[in-house]
């Protein structure tokens, strides 16, 4: 894929995803403020609940930690 260019609008199924693919707890903060810059927390959490994405649950949970929303998953747990 040629990242120079993906549109932050038109490719966020795309960008948020994959920026948040190998987050860990020590830099969950720091990925999750860079994406907040660019997109909205609806937009994070509405592409994270509908991605085709290897997201893990470990992630997911994170960000509905971070949002105060229920728990979602990626894989049956």
């Amino acid at each position: 894929m040629d990242y120079s260019k993906l549109s932050i609008k038109r490719d966020k199924d795309i960008i948020i995803p994959r920026a948040l693919y190998t987050t860990t707890k020590d830099t969950f903060s720091k990925d999750i403020a860079t994406l907040e810059s660019l997109y909205s927390k609806q937009e994070i959490l509405s592409c994270l609940k509908n991605t085709k994405e290897r997201i893990s649950n470990k992630t997911c949970v994170m960000v509905a930690k971070e949002y105060n929303v229920e728990p979602f998953y990626r894989y049956a747990v």
